[in-house]
């Protein structure tokens, strides 16, 4: 399915993969602070945090898979089938649906300590945006520059995690994902040394073994592992072009490639798009399929203060660059 992750030089990047067989016409989608967002159990927000992310737009509503809000706080959510639950409004909380909880965090809150606050008092209710439209079961990552949380909404309420490593996947729950990582406590980026017997003569018989052991098939679990290792050993300069690619490279290494993840007869899960934000100066860069070059879009070269949705389709095109 889907991977997040952080990831920190000179400014603070987050982003994701975006694991399906098909897309939903999703947008990189600009939500300036006078667009007027509507609640069902909340008041409704005329003016707050703008945003930008990949977004399905029905019925001009932004249903984000993730965003970032001009203040540097982000979020992505990512399937959590069969552990999500949400319930019916409670009086004393502040309702949220699913699909609003992204706009009330970015366009409320301005770190993620905030965040934390209004997660307090939040219960995420079970109502989806329209009756024909399937409840997405979701769990979520949220971050900004000072760390990451995890929420998950399950049967015994809102759970909000510490998030040390800054990676989410799918399922499993996210303390059982943690736990995970003690079955790796051994590997390593140097070149493996023999401590399997010192009765036999065993030795590295190439170049490149940093890694041995890592998970490499493409169950959330695997990818989990690997990320985090991708992107708790990864080096680059602080420089946005090297972040940059350095931040692709991290998610490019749970790339699904369409044949290898069959969802249902002759349908197969590819990774539709990869997403980067700089979430310090709000520039969304992205890349597709069948795009391999980093485009972006600059939330600050919009109106930020509208009241309309400024939506940008995916260029989806391989662009190859010819050199002679």
């Amino acid at each position: 399915m889907c991977t997040a992750a952080t990831y920190q030089t000179r400014d603070f990047y987050m982003g994701r993969t975006l694991d399906y067989e098909f897309s939903y016409g999703d947008q990189i989608t600009v939500t300036p602070r006078n667009y007027p967002f509507s609640f069902l159990h909340m008041p409704s927000l005329s003016h707050h945090y703008a945003m930008i992310g990949m977004a399905c737009v029905m019925d001009d509503y932004p249903l984000y898979y993730e965003a970032f809000n001009e203040k540097g706080l982000g979020i992505a959510g990512l399937n959590f089938v069969g552990n999500a639950v949400y319930f019916d409004p409670k009086p004393e909380k502040d309702n949220i649906a699913q699909f609003e909880l992204i706009p009330w965090i970015l366009g409320t809150c301005a770190s993620l300590a905030e965040a934390k606050e209004s997660l307090s008092r939040i219960n995420l209710i079970s109502t989806p945006f329209k009756k024909n439209l399937p409840l997405a079961q979701l769990h979520w990552i949220i971050a900004d520059a000072s760390g990451a949380i995890t929420v998950e909404s399950t049967a015994d309420g809102l759970h909000v995690y510490d998030n040390p490593v800054g990676v989410l996947t799918n399922n499993p729950p996210f303390p059982m994902q943690m736990f995970s990582l003690n079955n790796y406590l051994h590997l390593s980026p140097k070149q493996p040394a023999n401590t399997f017997s010192n009765q036999l003569d065993l030795s590295t018989y190439s170049r490149g073994m940093g890694g041995l052991g890592l998970p490499g098939d493409l169950s959330s679990a695997s990818r989990f592992a690997r990320v985090a290792f991708v992107k708790q050993n990864s080096i680059s300069g602080n420089s946005e072009t090297e972040s940059v690619s350095q931040f692709f490279h991290i998610l490019n290494s749970v790339d699904q490639q369409r044949g290898c993840c069959e969802v249902a007869d002759g349908k197969y899960e590819i990774t539709l798009y990869t997403s980067c934000c700089n979430a310090t100066q709000g520039i969304y860069y992205y890349t597709t399929y069948d795009n391999h070059q980093i485009s972006a879009v600059d939330m600050h070269r919009e109106n930020l203060d509208g009241e309309t949705l400024r939506c940008f389709a995916p260029v989806t095109g391989e662009q190859i660059h010819m050199q002679n």
